[in-house]
């Protein structure tokens, strides 16, 4: 079992910069690929970034290709989100979860879920 706790967010303005961290418990963590997932109220869990356990396959959102950065240190346990060029529409609560095996993109394929971080991005 893997139990993740997330960090790093807050309140910035429009045009700024935060880095999320996700760090786990337990020695399986490179087991797992890990992913970034967001959720604004009213709306559905939406899928940020994922990375594969050894860092060599990842992947992105469309609307957050060349601002948002995916990012691992197995020798930490932890996962990382650095996030670039933030606008009002990145607030959200977001989440890191790990998943054993199946699509990056779906939220329902991850098996463990941290309990969230706010971003708040004032225009």
């Amino acid at each position: 079992q893997v139990q993740l706790v997330e960090s790093g967010g807050g309140l910035v303005q429009a045009g700024g910069s935060l880095r999320l961290s996700c760090a786990a418990s337990g020695r399986t963590f490179r087991r797992y690929a890990m992913g970034w997932f967001r959720q604004a109220p009213g709306k559905e869990r939406e899928f940020v970034a994922a990375i594969s356990w050894s860092g060599g396959s990842i992947i992105y959102a469309d609307s957050m290709k060349g601002r948002f950065t995916i990012s691992r240190d197995n020798a930490k346990n932890t996962v990382y989100l650095q996030m670039n060029s933030l606008e009002p529409e990145d607030t959200a609560v977001y989440y890191c979860a790990a998943l054993t095996g199946g699509s990056y993109s779906d939220y329902r394929e991850y098996d463990y879920w941290g309990q969230g971080t706010q971003v708040t991005v004032s225009s």
